[in-house]
């Protein structure tokens, strides 16, 4: 079960997420994540419209299965998803 304490071990794909950048006010994304590599998540808009976004430089706000929102740093998250879900992470 996905929680607030375990989400970065987690697999992403499948979660809704809000997109911001720390720099750009442009940024500003709603989605559901399709696919992840080491620096970028690609997430399908509302208008079925693929988009990729750099991790490093934007905060993430993922909804987990339970509704909860968790904000985390972009460049925290700047590991390949398999090394990430093995890596152990000071407290969040």
């Amino acid at each position: 079960m996905i929680t607030s304490r375990n989400l970065v071990h987690h697999e992403f794909i499948g979660l809704n997420v809000h997109a911001t950048s720390k720099n750009n006010e442009s940024l500003n994304l709603k989605g559901t994540i399709i696919d992840e590599t080491k620096n970028t998540i690609k997430i399908e808009g509302m208008d079925n419209i693929e988009r990729v976004i750099p991790k490093k430089g934007s905060i993430f706000v993922f909804e987990i299965p339970n509704g909860e929102k968790i904000e985390i740093d972009g460049d925290i998250l700047s590991i390949r998803p398999e090394d990430r879900i093995k890596k152990r992470f000071k407290k969040i």
